[in-house]
This record gives C-alpha cells, sequence and structure tokens, in this order.
C-alpha cells in the first residue's frame, strides 16, 4: 500500500467522529391525578468509546489526536399489575437491561454494514427475551408480584443512525420538518383489530380496547417477538418516547405542535405533562425527548 495513502486512511479512523449531531434532551414523569404511585420508569444515558493520545514518535498525519465514539440510549417502560408489582417491573426491565449492556464485550457502536446493524437488531431481541425471563422469575418467587409486567420502548442514538427496540403501548415519534410519525406499533386488541380491517381507528368499541396489550414484556412466548427496526436520522429531527398516559391525553397534532413550539426539550416535555394533567391526568405519564441539530 502507497505509504501516503496508509497515513491518510489511518488519520480518517482515529478523527473519526459518531455523532456530528449536537442532541438536546429532556424528560419528565408525573403520577397523574388518579393514580395513587408511578409505575412508569425512563432512563436517559450516553455510552461509548473513547482513544486520546497522550505521547508518541510517531508521524502526526498517521496518528491524530483522539478517536471518539459518543452514542445515547432511551428508553421508557409503563408497569402494568397490582400494588406495587408495575413500578417494580419497569424498573427491574431497565435496570437489567442495562446490566445486559454491560456484559456485552464487543459493543457495536459506529454501524457501517448491514451485519452491523443486524447483530444490534439480534442482540436487541435476544435482551427483551432475556428481561421477560427474569420478570416471570421474579413474578414466581413473589406472590405479590404474580402478574406483573411491563412495556419497554428502547431507542439507541448511534451517531445518525437510530435502532428502536418495543413491546407495548408506549411510543416513539419521529418529528421530521412538517412530518410527525409514530415509528412504533401499539401491541393492543384495537390495533389487532385495525390491522385486521374489521375496525376503524374511531371506532368506539375500538378505543374502548386501545388498553387491552396484546404483548408485554412479563408475558412473551416464542409466537411474540419484540420489534425491532432502523432509521436515519438528519439534523433538525425531534424523537419522541413517551407512555400511553400522554397520547390518551394529548392528540398528536398538539403533540408535535409543543415540539415545534418549545424553546428547549426540557420545556417541550414539560408541557406535554401539563397538557396532559390538565386533560384529566388519569395515568403516569413519561416523556423523553431529544432534538437534533
Amino acid at each position: 500500500m502507497n505509504a501516503d495513502k496508509f497515513k491518510q486512511d489511518v488519520s480518517d479512523i482515529f478523527n473519526h467522529t459518531s455523532a456530528p449531531l449536537t442532541l438536546d434532551f429532556g424528560c419528565a414523569t408525573h403520577q397523574g391525578l388518579v393514580r395513587e404511585n408511578n409505575e412508569d420508569s425512563y432512563l436517559l444515558m450516553r455510552f461509548g468509546r473513547s482513544l486520546e493520545k497522550l505521547a508518541t514518535n510517531l508521524d502526526q498525519q498517521l496518528l491524530g489526536q483522539n478517536y471518539s465514539l459518543t452514542c445515547y440510549g432511551m428508553l421508557v417502560a409503563d408497569g402494568l399489575g397490582g400494588m406495587a408489582a408495575g413500578e417494580v417491573a419497569s424498573s427491574l426491565a431497565l435496570s437489567k437491561l442495562i446490566e445486559l449492556v454491560l456484559e456485552t464485550s464487543d459493543w457495536v457502536l459506529a454501524p457501517k454494514r448491514n451485519r452491523d446493524f443486524k447483530t444490534i437488531l439480534q442482540r436487541m431481541t435476544q435482551r427483551f427475551f432475556q428481561i421477560d425471563k427474569l420478570l416471570k422469575e421474579e413474578a414466581d418467587r413473589e406472590d405479590t408480584l404474580a402478574g406483573m409486567g411491563t412495556t419497554l420502548t428502547v431507542a439507541g442514538i448511534l451517531g445518525t443512525e437510530l435502532v428502536i427496540g418495543h413491546i407495548g403501548d408506549s411510543r416513539a415519534y419521529l418529528l421530521r420538518e412538517t412530518s410527525f410519525r409514530q415509528l412504533t406499533t401499539d401491541h393492543t386488541l384495537a390495533q389487532a383489530l385495525i390491522d385486521a380491517g374489521v375496525a376503524s381507528f374511531d371506532d368506539p368499541a375500538t378505543r374502548s380496547m386501545r388498553h387491552v396489550l396484546t404483548a408485554a414484556i412479563g408475558s412473551l412466548d416464542e409466537r411474540v417477538e419484540p420489534e425491532v427496526q432502523r432509521f436515519s436520522l438528519s439534523g433538525g429531527d425531534q424523537l419522541l418516547l413517551c407512555t400511553d398516559g400522554l397520547t390518551e391525553m394529548v392528540e398528536d397534532d398538539l403533540i408535535a405542535s409543543v415540539l415545534r413550539e418549545a424553546n428547549t426539550a426540557q420545556v417541550a416535555c414539560q408541557n406535554l405533562i401539563d397538557l396532559a394533567l390538565g386533560a384529566g391526568g388519569t395515568d403516569n405519564t413519561t416523556v423523553v425527548l431529544a432534538r437534533l441539530t
């Protein structure tokens, strides 16, 4: 290989960054005006890998000053079950997921090839089933936790790439310019009827079944797999994760309007919580927002 070409290739590697976008984050949660406790759990995290040159006698073109990969995780879970079981389920799901991630020795932080994304999505699917197994084992050991479960929506921002894993009726939305769309599919009886073509979204009977889950962590089997997807992100995008305490109280158009008008991600999150409370606040409400600029 030509020496100059080798130097340029190595320099490109060590000066690479996976996060050229600037991110503004916000998050908020509220137990609502009816529920006695908050069974929602959320987590916002930053993770990565870095290498910084301290001293060397190598050619400056051969080795750059640093190598840095910075990624972000957004997680939302809405617990199900009597008494404190829902709160236990949602918090266990998030803490177990982090434990599984930390146990993974070869993190894929800068996916370039299709096989990289395949690895990420396969691992996410596997981790959902591992969390499901943990919740079932805990419920079997403790009578007060019998029947517990949780929704789980996870978003990983890897530079300009987005990966999502999802089970339940919490949601992930993407606002891009004039488009506001739901990235996840509700695992509910209402959505199943709509997908089968036997009901429409506006049917009263359908609306009454929007709370009936067809899949959740804690009740998975071989017939149900988590929804795992990948997307590309652009500057100006806003990624919202939320529990159904928001979407049951506030229409999508109004949610999108709040995201467009708020000065910061945190202000947007608080405004969404206030709207849900103003509409009755019948459920726990949690929102996590990332703005890419």
